[in-house]
C-alpha cells in the first residue's frame, strides 16, 4: 500500500507533460527508520500502517513516541492522510492516527482509505497479506492526488 501511495505521489508531482511540475520529493521509508529531523524537513506525510487488534501497529506508535515532542508546535498546519489495512474494520487506527495528528496540529486533507483484507481466523491473520489491485489502485490515487495538491500549493 505504502509503495503504490509512493508510486502514486512521483506521478501526481508531474503534470500532463510528464515534467515535473514543482521540486515534490517522496521519501518512503518506514516507521522504524523515520526520525524528527525527516519529519521537520516534509511538507505533508501520508501514514499508512496495518491494524492489529484494533490499534495501529506498534513500530507505528514508537515512531509517533520518538517524534511527537520534537515536531510539536513545528508542523503545525502540514497536511496529512492516511491509509491503513485491516481485517474487518480499522476505525481503531483512524481514531489514534486523527488523535495524534490533532495534537500535532496537522491538517487532514483526504479521508482516511481503510483497505480490509477479511482475515479472521488466526492462520488468514498470520497468512501474508496480498493486497488486491483494484485497493493498490486506491492507495496510487491517494499518492497522487496528494502529491498534487501539494506541489500546486492547495495545502
Amino acid at each position: 500500500m505504502a509503495s503504490a501511495a509512493a508510486a502514486g505521489a512521483r506521478a501526481g508531482a508531474r503534470d500532463e507533460t510528464g515534467s515535473a511540475m514543482v521540486a515534490v520529493q517522496v521519501l518512503l521509508q518506514t516507521a522504524r527508520h523515520t526520525t524528527a529531523d525527516d519529519v521537520l524537513a516534509a511538507d505533508g506525510y501520508l501514514f499508512v500502517t496495518p491494524e492489529h487488534l484494533a490499534s495501529m501497529a506498534g513500530v507505528m506508535k514508537d515512531f509517533f513516541d520518538r517524534i511527537y515532542y520534537m515536531a510539536l508546535e513545528r508542523i503545525n498546519g502540514r497536511p496529512y492522510a492516511s491509509l491503513i489495512c485491516a481485517g474487518t474494520d480499522g476505525s481503531g487506527t483512524v481514531r489514534q492516527i486523527q488523535r495524534i495528528a490533532t495534537g500535532l496540529r496537522l491538517k487532514e486533507v483526504a479521508p482516511p482509505l481503510i483497505v480490509t483484507t477479511g482475515a479472521q481466523t488466526p492462520e488468514a491473520i498470520l497468512a501474508p497479506k496480498r493486497i488486491a489491485q483494484p485497493e493498490l489502485g486506491r492507495c496510487y490515487e491517494t499518492g497522487a492526488a496528494f502529491a498534487a495538491a501539494l506541489a500546486s500549493g492547495i495545502f
